[in-house]
């Protein structure tokens, strides 16, 4: 574009100003969490529906419920005290309970009379309720009405306690369906003449139907997504494969990766369901083997620790981050190394426990085809990296330089300098390997720009067909070592 049309005559001084993007290298793809969860169907039925990009755990419990699942996930994610996903955007999309829905219900059943006074709390999924005080001579209806209070005086919990009779406090999820069977109540304290009785949670049935907010994703590439169900709803991971693995399309180009949480102890459960999605790439499952933290908040913590590391520098692995919200279970509960092995083979993702912090170890999708090693989309950190180039690609040729260009032969000279050459396309897409090698996304770039071809097409004047090949960097998964040692005899005597 010139300053000055070519037509004109008058004298004049043209001067155009333009912005010219003089960075080199190439663009991270930008990473964005997206949460399908529910609110709380017991203080705030009348939410709506339509997705939300939000910015606090408060802002979430205000408008959908406080100790809901959103609530509880982006509290994960956007932690009061700093940290989380930072500024990665978070969109909700926010479902309510299915019109058939049974919400999980248990109970505490204190029996006796007070002997001793005694301090106890309510912990539910490791949050704690109210301390409670019982003195000497307390009764049952005293207890039940302590434990009410306790439980329902902080806000965070993800349940209601109501007290039945003065006899039993009946508790209920803050939502319906089959996650709330996740919720583990426990009472702490010694007891002292009063003898607490807890049934767990359980019957919760009947989970929403995610087809109509999976409708609102768009056109927007919402890269890691967190599943506030339970894993063993798969007729919902169905929706969800079913949904984004066209999104790896060439027309759409903006596929994401699907979590959902997993405590299971036995690692031979864990990967049933992975066992039977083989060639699934968009689920995956974070675990924490024996945890009584909700599936759904093991998964947020994990996921924030791993997004923030593949929108910053995305070639690397996620191994070794750290879940410091979530409790582990018991030592005798973690995988050994064997059990690790098996379940990544068997389609889950790993854990470690290292001073009773849980750390990220192998994150990976359900994808794991018989005979075919190794799986290309295994490892959710290479996904990441396949999806750079795939971003840049899109960089390159939606940009405006290349719409609507004139399209000419190689050999055939040229004063337009709109005017684009299959070479053309060979050179960007040569600086762009180059720039990916240079970031550790690559490897090897120099044989990958060998195999660039870029030719017009011999049935279409206005198409240009091009392809080339390039080898992703791999990780320090495993190392592997041999230290040889032996004595030391000294040595002989030197005569001189």
């Amino acid at each position: 574009m010139v300053a000055v049309a070519e037509s004109a005559v008058a004298r004049v001084v043209g001067i155009e100003t333009n912005f010219v993007n003089l960075r080199g290298g190439v663009r991270f793809l930008p990473m964005r969490v997206a949460v399908f969860g529910q609110g709380s169907t017991v203080s705030q039925a009348s939410y709506a529906t339509t997705k939300k990009i939000v910015t606090s755990a408060k802002a979430v419990g205000d408008e959908y419920g406080y100790g809901s699942p959103l609530h509880l996930v982006v509290n994960e994610l956007l932690p009061p005290n700093g940290g989380g996903v930072g500024i990665i955007p978070i969109t909700i999309f926010p479902l309510k309970d299915d019109g058939a829905a049974v919400t999980a219900a248990g109970t505490i059943t204190p029996v006796g009379d007070q002997t001793a006074q005694q301090t106890y709390y309510v912990k539910v999924n490791n949050i704690k309720s109210k301390e409670f005080t019982l003195a000497v001579l307390a009764t049952v209806a005293d207890a039940v009405a302590a434990i009410v209070t306790a439980i329902n005086s902080v806000i965070n919990m993800p349940v209601i306690a109501t007290d039945n009779a003065s006899t039993v406090v009946d508790i209920d999820a803050k939502w319906g369906g089959a996650s709330g069977n996740d919720i583990v109540v426990e009472v702490v304290g010694t007891e002292a003449g009063i003898v607490f009785t807890v049934v767990q949670p359980a019957s919760g049935a009947t989970n929403p139907d995610i087809t109509a907010a999976l409708a609102q994703v768009g056109n927007i590439w919402e890269t890691f997504i967190l599943n506030c169900l339970d894993i063993t709803d798969t007729d919902t991971l169905s929706l969800y494969a079913d949904f984004f693995e066209p999104r790896w399309g060439p027309l759409v180009k903006k596929p994401g990766v699907v979590f959902t949480g997993q405590t299971v102890v036995s690692q031979a459960t864990a990967i049933v369901i992975p066992e039977a999605r083989k060639t699934d790439r968009i689920n995956a499952q974070l675990v924490a083997p024996g945890s009584d933290n909700l599936p759904f908040v093991v998964a947020a913590d994990q996921l924030a620790a791993a997004v923030v590391i593949a929108n910053n520098n995305p070639p690397v692995d996620y191994a070794g981050q750290k879940a410091t919200s979530v409790t582990p279970g018991t030592d005798a509960e973690q995988w050994t190394g064997i059990e690790r092995e098996a379940a990544v083979q068997g389609g889950s993702s790993t854990i470690e426990v290292v001073d009773n912090v849980v750390e990220m170890s192998d994150t990976v999708t359900f994808y794991h085809p018989a005979g075919e090693e190794p799986p290309a989309y295994r490892f959710i950190n290479d996904i990441v990296k396949v999806w750079q180039d795939l971003f840049n690609l899109a960089l390159i040729f939606e940009a405006d330089a290349w719409k609507g260009a004139p399209l000419i032969p190689d050999f055939q000279p040229t004063t337009n300098p709109l005017a684009k050459k299959p070479k053309d396309a060979v050179t960007a897409i040569g600086v762009m390997l180059d720039a990916l090698a240079l970031e550790a996304i690559v490897s090897d770039p120099e044989t990958a720009k060998k195999t660039i071809q870029a030719n017009i097409s011999a049935t279409n004047p206005r198409r240009l067909d091009v392809s080339y090949t390039y080898q992703i960097s791999g990780n320090t998964g495993i190392i592997s070592i041999t230290s040889n040692w032996g004595f030391f005899f000294g040595t002989k005597a030197i005569v001189g």
